[in-house]
């Protein structure tokens, strides 16, 4: 694994206690031989730099199905009625209801949000995240 001092300078930082404790690092080092090995990890960067891109890449495709393997997608139609999650302001205590409602879904905005209304009418205001809403069940 890289460290991010490496992959943008093509080399490993030496820290000051390495220098200070005359640890084997800095005992051996020797000019010449420091630079052509300079030379050496400057070439290979990019190849280095696109092995660590790959592996960012991976990483997030795993995390990305990880999530949407827990995920329940939710769609809802003009009409359908919902119940709303409550926000913890509305909860007055641990043994509060947790959903609120029932409302009314009144248009579907696209990308999983919906305008809501009371049943006697009300506009709910803004728009709610189907995350935050599930199907009321009469």
């Amino acid at each position: 694994m890289e460290t991010p001092f490496s992959l943008a300078y093509g080399s490993d930082a030496m820290i000051l206690v390495e220098i200070h404790e005359s640890l084997p690092r800095f005992q051996s080092f020797v000019a010449k031989e420091s630079n052509e090995e300079r030379r050496v990890n400057l070439d290979l960067l990019d190849e280095v730099r696109e092995e660590a891109r790959i592996k960012v890449e991976v990483v997030k495709r795993r995390v990305e199905h990880q999530y949407n393997s827990k995920v329940k997608p939710r769609q809802f139609q003009v009409a359908d009625l919902v119940m709303q999650k409550a926000h913890p302001y509305e909860l007055e205590n641990k043994l509060s209801p947790n959903w609120t409602g029932p409302f009314r879904v009144t248009a579907a905005r696209g990308n999983g949000s919906y305008k809501l209304e009371t049943l006697e009418g009300g506009p709910i205001p803004r728009t709610w995240n189907a995350a935050n809403l599930k199907f009321y069940f009469s």
